[in-house]
């Protein structure tokens, strides 16, 4: 079931949302609690029901692991045996079932191999469940005091607001909330804030994100050379739509959130105004570098080992990015790349140097807009032959002629609008954290919000329902 869906809007959200405020308003606060754990189940299996499976024994696996770990008060060797346990478990359930064929394939072609691929269906939200487990796992390994019961871990895990695409959150962040007395009953300032944030994320998502997609699929898919403009439109376009479509996802989440009073960790910062490419990674995902920091940066020694083992770890984090992202080269050079982008910005801000914001901003978007070419394309060829259209100048003046003739057309009239509208949103607009923050609910907040629902609800019946860009990692 997806967010942009009528089922969920029109049926699984408002029905789930009622039963569970009813539950704790009449005093039955566990059943309200199993009630969202079993609403977020059939949420998490509408997809493929054996999801459910998988998804459960990872949630009973880490769950005895934590408290096993919770109850060995000292570091002894049976909590280290313990803790090597649960990384394997959960790093070996995720390279499973999103990594084996990709090993497969690349062994078939270093050794000319002809290994039969596993018949394995990625299951949605992998990445981020066993992520958000691991870090429970290792928690409890640390000593934090996680002594809750198996239902309240079940919560923290399968809550389906960030379950199939985050954020990635702690179980600090979200089970004592769901303990707070105060938070068990429908707050109708919660609930306007939530639909507004919400309404603003599936704007984001049905008229902006998936629009772009034309002009993505026609640049990204054509197969042949590609004139400067037409690459460029390409690139920007999935750098928009990417930006658009997981922005919307995000806000969607909070404000689902916020309507069960549950204040979920940010995880998206208007990262295309950062001024360097550090600044970049503070704002995009913000959970996922959370924990790369936290589970892999520091253990591997941080910043505390000297400058070059500093560099090395940044570069190891990032490259761990982009194979987490996807089973594929074009991940791991993404990932690379974005790691040696690091490591020249540490290097050029150690000797004290710093460059204009407005100039800082340019230089540092227009590189991630190159680095997502890879991460879009299907191969590191195609996608060098985007790139390598970006810069060929001699197709400027065709280029400039069938961008012009692409604006008129009737199939890419609207995409064309939209990318430009995209662009001044983008640099132009408050985030909708700031706009929720500021807001009032007066009148014309109402109307503005059911215009979205409407215009919304409206492009989902006429078109094909599609699925969230970061579903697939």
């Amino acid at each position: 079931m997806l967010f942009n869906s009528i089922e969920f809007l029109l049926a699984f959200l408002p029905i789930t949302l009622i039963i569970y405020f009813v539950l704790n308003k009449i005093k039955k606060e566990e059943a309200a609690k199993l009630w969202l754990v079993v609403a977020s189940l059939y949420f998490y299996g509408y997809f493929n029901k054996r999801y459910i499976l998988i998804i459960v024994s990872s949630i009973i696996v880490n769950f005895i692991i934590g408290r096993m770990l919770y109850k060995e008060e000292q570091y002894t060797l049976k909590r280290k045996v313990l803790l090597i346990i649960g990384i394997v478990f959960n790093i070996g359930i995720l390279g499973y079932f999103k990594y084996s064929n990709f090993f497969i394939e690349n062994i078939n072609i270093v050794f000319s191999k002809s290994l039969p691929l596993l018949k394995v269906a990625l299951p949605l939200g992998i990445s981020f469940f066993t992520f958000q487990q691991l870090s429970f796992v290792i928690d409890s390994y640390r000593g934090k005091s996680y002594n809750f019961d198996f239902l309240s871990y079940c919560l923290f895990v399968t809550f389906f607001p960030q379950l199939i695409a985050g954020p990635i959150v702690l179980p600090s962040e979200v089970i004592p909330q769901f303990q707070d007395e105060s938070k068990k009953y429908l707050n109708y300032g919660n609930l306007n804030r939530g639909l507004y944030m919400f309404s603003i994320g599936l704007v984001k998502k049905v008229i902006i994100a998936d629009t772009l997609s034309t002009l993505v699929s026609a640049g990204f898919d054509f197969g042949g050379s590609l004139t400067i403009m037409e690459s460029w439109i390409s690139s920007l376009a999935f750098t928009f739509q990417i930006y658009y479509d997981f922005s919307g996802y995000c806000d969607m989440a909070m404000g689902i959130g916020l309507m069960f009073n549950i204040d979920l960790p940010l995880n998206f910062d208007s990262p295309y105004k950062s001024s360097s490419i550090q600044e970049f990674w503070r704002r995009w995902h913000i959970t996922l570098g959370r924990f790369l920091t936290n589970y892999l940066y520091i253990p591997l020694g941080g910043n505390r080992s000297g400058k070059f083992k500093t560099l090395r770890n940044l570069f190891v984090v990032f490259l761990v990015s982009g194979i987490w992202h996807g089973a594929g080269w074009t991940f791991i050079l993404w990932g690379a790349l974005h790691g040696l982008a690091i490591i020249i910005h540490k290097i050029w801000s150690s000797k004290g140097r710093r460059l204009n914001k407005t100039l800082g901003i340019f230089i540092t978007f227009n590189l991630v807009n190159i680095f997502w070419v890879f991460f879009r394309a299907t191969s590191i060829n195609s996608a060098l032959e985007v790139i390598k259209g970006m810069f060929r100048i001699n197709t400027l003046s065709l280029g400039v002629r069938s961008a012009y003739k692409a604006a008129l057309n009737g199939s890419f009239k609207l995409p064309m609008v939209i990318l430009a509208l995209s662009v001044a949103l983008t640099f132009l607009g408050k985030s909708t954290v700031n706009r929720v923050k500021t807001m009032k609910l007066n009148n014309l907040t109402t109307v503005e919000m059911i215009t979205y629902l409407i215009v919304c609800i409206s492009l989902i019946l006429s078109n094909k329902v599609s699925t969230f860009l970061y579903f697939n990692f």
